[in-house]
């Protein structure tokens, strides 16, 4: 028998319900890398990931669309704004669910603004080790992009961040978003109460707006198991629990676009990261394919 790939549901036909696009920025990043090199490096890593999970028995049978990548590379991420932007909202104009391979955390930003619907309608969730909620004097960067939405107009409240970790953020950034009414579940959260349940209660409160944007920023786990994320610490979130966030959160009707950021390839060693980032896009499938 023939081995069927993710890679193969790749297609240019427009009419897909699922769609995939890259975004290479770096430019921007506090800690400097080639996440700009992530696209490439997840769609060469989609070759070794089968279409059949046997643990569900369940096949992923429909073609997903590849919409290639946006010009951003080199670009500042205020000068990437408009380009994203136009990029992922004609996807989210087409597409049932739209994937963003980023790339950094930057990117996130103008993904938000791109959901067909106004910006107090939009709920984010983010999956990170960081609040990224860095101050906003030098512009928009990878480290920054919450505040930045916070401040173009974004509620907190429709705002939740799972998998904070322990010093990685600083008091002013934790009090920030709980001034803004920002939904809160730490890393120990996740872990002792579980995924799902940081999941359900995300979904909860955000049970008000209209589309949801969800950021998988890979640095949330644990760096033994993801080592080519810059930011990623130890005793973060276990890969296992990654995957069930993607595939949970993928099922959701109102997940319009999800972003993977953070992964630079060039620091990765026996392709680890490549194929967990690439185990990211088909857990998102299998999620939309769980859809009613």
């Amino acid at each position: 028998m023939s081995w069927t790939s993710i890679a193969d549901l790749l297609t240019y036909d427009p009419s897909t319900p699922v769609a995939l696009i890259g975004a290479p920025l770096s430019a921007g990043s506090v800690t400097p890398g080639r996440c700009d090199l992530a696209p490439a490096a997840v769609r060469q890593a989609m070759q070794r990931i089968s279409t059949y999970d046997l643990v569900e028995r369940l096949e992923l049978d429909f073609p997903v669309r590849d919409a290639g990548d946006m010009a951003v590379q080199g670009l500042m991420p205020a000068d990437a704004f408009g380009v994203i932007q136009n990029g992922v909202s004609s996807l989210a104009a087409q597409h049932a669910l739209s994937m963003m391979l980023g790339g950094n955390n930057a990117v996130t930003r103008p993904a938000a603004h791109s959901l067909g619907v106004p910006l107090g309608e939009v709920g984010l969730i983010t999956l990170d080790a960081h609040f990224d909620m860095r101050e906003t004097d030098q512009g928009p960067l990878n480290g920054n992009p919450v505040r930045c939405l916070l401040e173009d107009g974004l509620p907190g409240a429709n705002i939740c961040q799972i998998g904070l970790a322990p010093f990685a953020n600083t008091r002013k950034m934790h009090e920030d978003a709980l001034a803004a009414g920002i939904g809160i579940f730490d890393l120990d959260f996740v872990l002792d109460e579980g995924i799902e349940a940081a999941i359900d209660e995300a979904l909860e409160r955000l049970s008000h707006v209209e589309a949801i944007l969800v950021d998988f920023d890979i640095d949330v786990i644990d760096r033994s198991q993801f080592p080519a994320a810059p930011g990623a610490r130890p005793g973060g979130l276990p890969v296992r629990d990654f995957f069930r966030a993607a595939r949970r959160l993928a099922e959701e009707q109102r997940v319009r676009a999800v972003d993977l950021t953070e992964f630079d390839p060039f620091v990765d060693a026996g392709q680890l990261s490549a194929l967990t980032a690439a185990r990211w896009v088909a857990e998102i499938l299998a999620g939309y394919r769980m859809r009613g």
